[in-house]
């Protein structure tokens, strides 16, 4: 579903208390209920189909995509509950429980505790996360509260959506395959911890609306994010691969959607991959400039190597989006 779509789908829902600090009318990461003054209860629920063949690296790929959306919004994770439909006629038992060791191995990484779940017998095999995490109520980040003058921050490479495309048709070599797995399964988890040191004013994490999709929802229509694409750090390996025309039909359904609000003063080759449907991706953090080079210096050392500076916000100059 395109972006904004599913917002429209359940616009008609009310859901409305004093105490719902973030709903649904933002289309932002998670929703956020506040308990008390100083702990909010954030909550989120994702799951995707199997991205590689090992099951166990499944489990963690798929677990790391749902808990992203808790350290989107700077929260901490306290509880996950498993979701899986299994296809019991194709795959025996022991893949489900290589599957449900994988994501337990994700949730405690991040130091929550997994709770139970529920398991239906499916057609087709999927597994995720429903999460609970907590924040306080004034320390949110919102997906759509970015200030003129900063600057974005994306903490994982794009071109995942090709690689997964890859995989599923066994067109991608071991080496490469390993090394997608692992930046798939990497938590945002680090990432959220650092940035609550720094001058930060809004965060999402990159899935499958791409990372244009997402920059879209965080400009909320105010703001114009300007990118310098040969900044955004792209896989080489899915350069190669959509080069031969790999390319996942979501990819083709959110530049059908968000061309309109892209304004493109200067074309790339690769252009294809700002919208590229992500799974498992990096954030992408609104920081001040005084405070950017710092935030990336320690990304970088804790492990997201591939972290850069990709776009400035600036004041709505009619597109919501500028590729440069």
């Amino acid at each position: 579903m395109a972006p904004g779509e599913l917002t429209k789908v359940i616009s008609t829902l009310t859901f409305k208390d004093e105490n719902l600090l973030v709903g649904i009318e933002s289309s932002d990461d998670a929703s956020v209920y506040r308990i008390d003054d100083t702990k909010a209860l954030v909550q989120t629920v994702d799951y995707i189909t199997p991205v590689v063949d090992d099951p166990y690296v499944y489990g963690q790929i798929a677990a790391a995509n749902s808990l992203s959306d808790i350290f989107a919004m700077g929260a901490d994770v306290t509880t996950a509950l498993n979701l899986v439909g299994f296809d019991g006629c194709n795959h025996p038992k022991e893949v489900l429980g290589e599957i449900l060791q994988g994501g337990l191995s994700k949730v405690k990484e991040c130091g929550g505790l997994l709770v139970g779940g529920h398991t239906i017998e499916a057609p087709e095999m999927t597994y995720g996360l429903s999460v609970c995490g907590f924040v306080h109520p004034q320390k949110i980040y919102r997906n759509n509260t970015p200030r003129v003058g900063d600057v974005l921050i994306l903490t994982k490479p794009i071109g995942m959506g090709v690689l997964t495309t890859a995989i599923k048709a066994d067109m991608l070599k071991d080496k490469a395959v390993e090394k997608t797995a692992n930046i798939l399964a990497q938590l945002n988890h680090k990432a959220s911890i650092v940035m609550r040191e720094f001058d930060v004013s809004a965060c999402t994490d990159v899935t499958g609306f791409g990372l244009a999709g997402h920059a879209y929802e965080m400009s909320s229509k105010n703001f114009t994010l300007e990118f310098d694409f040969d900044a955004i750090p792209i896989m080489d390996e899915a350069i190669e691969l959509a080069n031969m025309g790999i390319i996942p039909a979501g990819t083709y359904n959110n530049k059908d959607y968000l061309s309109l609000h892209v304004e493109v003063q200067k074309e790339h080759k690769n252009e294809i991959f700002f919208y590229d449907a992500q799974t498992s991706g990096g954030l992408l953090i609104a920081v001040s400039q005084g405070d950017a080079t710092r935030l990336l210096e320690r990304l970088k050392n804790i492990g997201y190597e591939y972290s850069n500076i990709v776009a400035l916000v600036k004041d709505f100059e009619g597109k919501s989006l500028v590729l440069n």
